[in-house]
């Protein structure tokens, strides 16, 4: 793989070629980063929760706080190593700046958690548990294909957000948002499909091959992208599996920075974690010489202080392991995240087996899960069924009157096949805000009622 390719600036959808800035002064890539701010479905992560259920606490973190993060923390790690790369590469230097990377980082960041469903993690894991072992179980003969088959029971947000950004984000326009194709490629953390042949199952063990980034949907459009960066193919006859874009190893490493102190912050916020642990911790990751003030400070200045000089020094060990890895990154032979063989690499695991036992696991977090569970379970049945059964003859009056909850895009489209359909409901249901399908939830269940009072 080489730079100059890996950097296309020309846009999905668009077959005019693109100029690295336009009369108002942007770059293509700072056009990304823009487009995304503005789409509806950025908007929605202000309500979809990171960790803790957002009523908590007005300091911990949503996914749009998060996102916002690590955006920030990938633009400094992409003008880190760009401007190391373009050092050395005089031709390169004539069409590309070190802020051209910072860009392409700092716009994949942005978007890079625009798939997730509501409640978090736990959401992609409730979705694919309805098409596994729930009622979206009796589907599987009826799809009768293998790859697609595996995309809902494997559900995954990460290919959930490609497909919003390529397809769902302005759906009458050929690519979506039309976002630049580096930017595309930096964005596509498991450039892959869902299914996986038996000859390359020890290859999914890899961090880099236990997902996938796009569904049997639009995987024509990653193939497009994936051409268009240069990517390396794994070379596999019938199968959609590539080596990943450099930079999609540093949007990487800024999510895995800011989620595992940012979560630790929250954590100690909100007592669940004491000061000393969470001092001891943070600590560690701080050159000693950054300390000067830190002791005239209270317990949550003296976090916050550790926290930003911690990412301000991850962020340079990373661009050091990046440029260190460089010809293996180039050549599709980095397997591990960057974050997993820097200098501080141990305490970093420490962190996280740390918040796993006592963040992740702790009471108001796991029943935020397993409401979840029941939230997205019963929409799905609830809007699936009705959607089906619109494409029958008779649709029972309770259906029709469910059918009339579902967005235009959703009820006016016809012939699609089963599959379609499947993936048209969880694009709205995982769409949702958590406010937003609790709420749903309720009204459809029958458990509240829209308007009126309660009255004994």
């Amino acid at each position: 793989m080489n730079w100059k390719k890996l950097l296309n600036d020309n846009r999905l959808g668009i077959k005019k070629k693109s100029t690295n800035n336009s009369l108002d002064g942007r770059s293509q890539f700072q056009k990304d980063f823009d487009r995304i701010v503005f789409s509806p479905a950025f908007r929605r992560l202000q309500d979809k929760t990171q960790v803790f259920p957002l009523p908590e606490s007005d300091f911990v973190h949503t996914r749009l706080t998060h996102s916002l993060e690590v955006s920030v923390v990938g633009r400094s790690l992409g003008n880190l190593v760009g401007e190391r790369i373009l050092e050395r590469d005089t031709g390169l230097k004539k069409e590309f700046t070190k802020f051209h990377f910072g860009e392409i980082v700092a716009a994949a960041c942005l978007a890079h958690d625009i798939g997730n469903p509501p409640f978090g993690h736990s959401g992609e894991d409730a979705i694919a548990e309805f098409f596994k072992k729930g009622n979206g179980k009796d589907f599987e003969k009826l799809i009768n294909d293998e790859k697609k088959w595996d995309d809902l029971i494997n559900y995954e947000g990460n290919a959930q957000g490609f497909r919003i950004i390529t397809t769902l984000q302005n759906p009458d326009v050929k690519g979506g948002l039309r976002l630049t194709y580096a930017m595309l490629g930096a964005f596509t953390k498991y450039p892959k499909e869902s299914f996986t042949p038996e000859t390359l199952i020890k290859l999914k063990k890899k961090k880099a091959n236990k997902k996938f980034g796009f569904f049997q949907a639009e995987k024509e459009i990653f193939k497009e992208v994936a051409e268009a960066t240069g990517l390396e193919s794994k070379k596999n006859i019938d199968d959609y599996w590539w080596c990943r874009h450099p930079l999609t190893f540093l949007v990487e490493a800024a999510d895995d920075i800011c989620y595992r102190i940012m979560d630790l912050e929250d954590g100690f916020r909100l007592s669940l974690i004491s000061f000393t642990e969470t001092e001891d911790l943070m600590i560690l990751l701080v050159n000693k010489k950054d300390l000067k003030g830190y002791k005239g400070r209270d317990e949550k200045e003296k976090i916050g202080y550790l926290r930003a000089k911690a990412i301000s020094d991850l962020v340079n060990e990373l661009g050091d392991t990046f440029m260190d890895e460089e010809k293996n990154i180039l050549a599709g032979k980095l397997k591990d995240d960057l974050i997993a063989i820097i200098p501080n690499a141990k305490t970093l695991k420490t962190i996280t087996e740390i918040s796993v036992d006592k963040i992740y696991r702790s009471r108001r977090v796991v029943e935020r899960e397993v409401a979840g569970y029941e939230v997205l379970d019963g929409l799905l049945d609830t809007f699936i069924h009705a959607y089906n059964e619109s494409y029958e003859e008779h649709l029972s009056l309770k259906n029709r009157a469910i059918i009339n909850l579902l967005p235009k895009r959703i009820t006016t489209a016809k012939n699609d096949d089963l599959y379609t359909r499947l993936l048209r409901i969880t694009d709205f249901v995982s769409g949702m805000t958590d406010s937003f399908a609790v709420s749903l939830f309720r009204k459809i269940k029958g458990i509240s009622l829209p308007g009126g009072r309660v009255t004994e």
